[in-house]
């Protein structure tokens, strides 16, 4: 099977040329019409050559494809290509195996959201691809994610979720860990993000003039209002460019330098702490630097690394630093 880019694309375009009996396709037809395709769906003109198109009619024709039955007429030194059949398509057909197997490995990636409401169709397709295709001849667990099941508020997401597609202004009841009342907030929510495992929505509320961050393992109820959506313009691809996690106090960015042990090397060099990241080895010492706004997320992540990492500038920070250091020694 064709395996690169854009390869639906052409064997839609194929199929399409095959079933036309008002014209006569020879391979430069067929190059041109894919071509032409391609770039009426991803604007982009690096085409195909014959080599590629004759690959993938082999595979249109194969059992790992749709078994297609094509009529070849030469005409001079070209041959045209059609279906015998000119009613068959290969849209009308059952999935093969090939195709099975690819949306086998597309509902292996989403079952990571087993137990979110609108992803309960997952197990119950998965298990009828297993069947139909006999896909499942390795019945070990091959692949794990990083995913708290029981996480709460998780099925909130997809309200959420739905909140944020159709523009709804939802009332969320919120019940901060500090507290013992809720609160109810009336939100415009224009972002989902996970980070250590938990969510986060980020929306504006009337009540606050910057960006509200909710946890969604702290809030009790959601309830659609017929409010007016307000439309945001956070980029969120810049948003948490500056930060670790998902907290962005009022304050400036910081050029973090820190000391780390050499055995945390090959470990902070192939899981950096920020992009800014940049390492050098001077005076001795294994040395990186970050560009970021420091919040209680970093702090946290730095001290998750314990004796192997020392902060060295800027003062406040190390001050910060210490003080937490000193709140745990004292547990122990």
């Amino acid at each position: 099977m064709a395996t690169n880019k854009n390869a639906q694309i052409r064997y839609n375009t194929l199929d399409k040329c095959f079933r036309n009996s008002g014209k006569r396709f020879a391979i430069e037809d067929l190059v041109k019409a894919c071509n032409e395709a391609i770039y009426e769906f991803t604007g982009k003109e690096d085409g195909i050559k014959k080599r590629q198109l004759y690959d993938d009619i082999s595979f249109m024709e194969s059992t790992q494809g749709w078994s297609i039955a094509l009529e070849k007429t030469k005409d001079g030194r070209k041959v045209y290509y059609r279906y015998e059949d000119p009613t068959f398509s290969i849209s009308n057909q059952l999935l093969n195996e090939t195709e099975a197997n690819q949306l086998k490995e597309a509902l292996l990636t989403l079952s990571r959201f087993k137990g979110m409401p609108q992803f309960d169709w997952i197990d119950e397709l998965g298990t009828r691809l297993d069947a139909e295709f006999k896909l499942n001849k390795n019945s070990e667990k091959v692949m794990s994610f990083e995913e708290n099941e029981y996480l709460e508020g998780k099925p909130f997401i997809s309200e959420l979720y739905n909140a944020i597609i159709y523009k709804k202004v939802v009332a969320i009841e919120y019940k901060n860990f500090k507290n013992d009342a809720s609160v109810t907030y009336e939100i415009s929510p224009y972002h989902l993000k996970q980070y250590n495992k938990r969510w986060f929505l980020f929306g504006k509320s009337p009540n606050y003039e910057t960006l509200t961050n909710i946890a969604l393992d702290r809030i009790l109820s959601i309830k659609e209002t017929d409010k007016d959506y307000e439309n945001g313009t956070t980029d969120f691809n810049d948003y948490f460019e500056d930060i670790v996690g998902v907290t962005i106090p009022d304050t400036p960015i910081e050029t973090i330098k820190i000391k780390i042990a050499e055995s945390l090397v090959p470990y902070i060099k192939t899981k950096p702490l920020h992009p800014t990241q940049a390492y050098k080895f001077e005076d001795g010492m294994h040395r990186i630097v970050i560009k970021v706004i420091p919040n209680y997320e970093l702090e946290s992540l730095l001290l998750s690394h314990g004796e192997n990492l020392q902060v060295l500038a800027p003062l406040s920070f190390v001050e910060k630093l210490k003080t937490r250091i000193e709140k745990m020694k004292n547990n122990y």
